[in-house]
């Protein structure tokens, strides 16, 4: 798991010229959260992307479409969201690192291809810039009502991984991160933004390429006549060969086997299942990515994520004024949920507070992952805008009597 520290952010400056084939734009930018995550996936090699417009995610779209043909890559728009993801899916099988960006309602359409993604173990990325919901919604407006969506949308036991930025250059960074999760693990990854920090404009910092991590799908090095489509390695994650490539390739969301022909049997779906969920499970330690900040001696905890986080300091600083010991816990991995950790943290603090812009959705994990060792108290929003510091802190304070 790892652990960051906040720093100070630097003052913005304005987005130099840069020209139409430059791959990577380093350098400081003045950027929305939506271009943020356009440029953090063409800087992973995102050279792939499918989707259907919907507020307040169009700008991802609209940037990629500019930014993708002149620098080899292929925009398309397809014709609803089933689509977008089924195009995604076969572009990754092509070789391609592919991406779709919706908001709520689109994923609840994209959800039925985005198992068939799990079950096939594809690579790509799912960017939901959330929106007050359900169904249409507040379409300008924005909220956090999708983390369960993400987590038990489609069918069947499995796990994901999703990503919570809270600023334009988490949306640059943690997109990069979501990529090269996807291609390490063989799934699609989930970016959950909000609709605030998608057209958010502040400070981007683009490093030089030679500084980003980038982590390319491990591809097979067997003979046609040896592979395996789904031969799993140490870590569960099996190798990959892309179609065209001379590799006899099946490929299903039936349960499979090894070769990847459908095997109607118990002991396949048991066998298959298991390593699917497992891949996650067992290597969580190097997917999850938490912020933990004044733990020590805290007696109360305020568990955020998004774009909730930026309105959580105003709140603990005002309750520290008064001498309450206040820590601050972030979420970066929404999924999988760091549950051990605040399982050992639990031991030690009195209540958690858990503001989010839902009803209450992370505050049951959280309270899972606490049981009854010490009391989780949530701080709902029903979404369109964020809470008011002062009804944070007003928890807060209950939370110690």
């Amino acid at each position: 798991m790892e652990v960051r520290s906040r720093g100070i952010r630097k003052s913005i400056v304005s987005e130099p010229h840069y020209k139409d084939n430059t791959s990577i734009l380093t350098g400081e930018h003045f950027w929305q959260g939506d271009i943020a995550i356009a440029e953090g996936a063409i800087a992973a090699g995102s050279r792939f992307f499918a989707g259907y417009p919907i507020t307040p995610a169009s700008e991802i779209a609209e940037r990629m479409s500019l930014r993708l043909p002149p620098i080899g890559g292929v925009y398309i728009q397809m014709e609803d969201e089933l689509a977008s993801m089924a195009a995604i899916l076969g572009g990754s099988w092509s070789g391609v690192k592919s991406m779709t960006a919706t908001s709520g309602p689109g994923v609840s359409l994209m959800l039925e291809n985005f198992g068939l993604g799990i079950m096939t173990e594809t690579p790509c990325v799912i960017v939901n810039v959330q929106r007050g919901s359900p169904s249409t919604g507040l379409p300008t407006f924005f909220g956090q009502a999708d983390m369960m969506q993400a987590r038990w949308g489609t069918h069947g036991d499995y796990e994901v991984i999703a990503l919570a930025p809270d600023s334009p250059q988490e949306c640059f960074d943690l997109t990069i991160k979501a990529f090269n999760l996807s291609e390490k693990y063989r799934l699609p990854v989930f970016i959950l933004a909000d609709g605030l920090v998608g057209h958010m404009t502040e400070k981007v910092v683009v490093p030089e390429a030679e500084e980003i991590e980038v982590f390319d799908r491990r591809k097979t090095q067997k003979p046609p006549g040896q592979y395996l489509p789904y031969e799993a390695e140490d870590d569960l994650v099996p190798q990959m060969a892309n179609f065209g490539e001379g590799y006899r390739l099946h490929t299903t969301g039936l349960t499979h086997d090894e070769r990847g022909y459908p095997d109607m049997t118990i002991e396949a779906q048991d066998k298959l299942i298991r390593r699917l969920v497992n891949k996650i499970r067992h290597n969580a330690d190097d997917i999850i990515m938490v912020e933990e900040k004044d733990l020590e001696g805290a007696e109360v905890v305020v568990v955020s994520y998004g774009v909730t986080s930026r309105v959580v300091p105003p709140a603990v600083e005002r309750a520290k004024g008064e001498g309450i010991k206040v820590g601050q816990f972030r979420l970066l991995t929404v999924w999988p949920f760091p549950d051990k950790r605040i399982a050992q943290i639990a031991e030690k603090v009195k209540a958690w507070v858990v503001p989010e812009i839902n009803l209450g959705q992370i505050v049951r994990e959280v309270e899972r992952a606490v049981g009854r060792v010490s009391k989780v108290i949530p701080v709902s929003h029903a979404g369109g805008d964020v809470h008011d510091p002062d009804d944070i802190y007003t928890v807060i304070k209950e939370a110690i009597q």
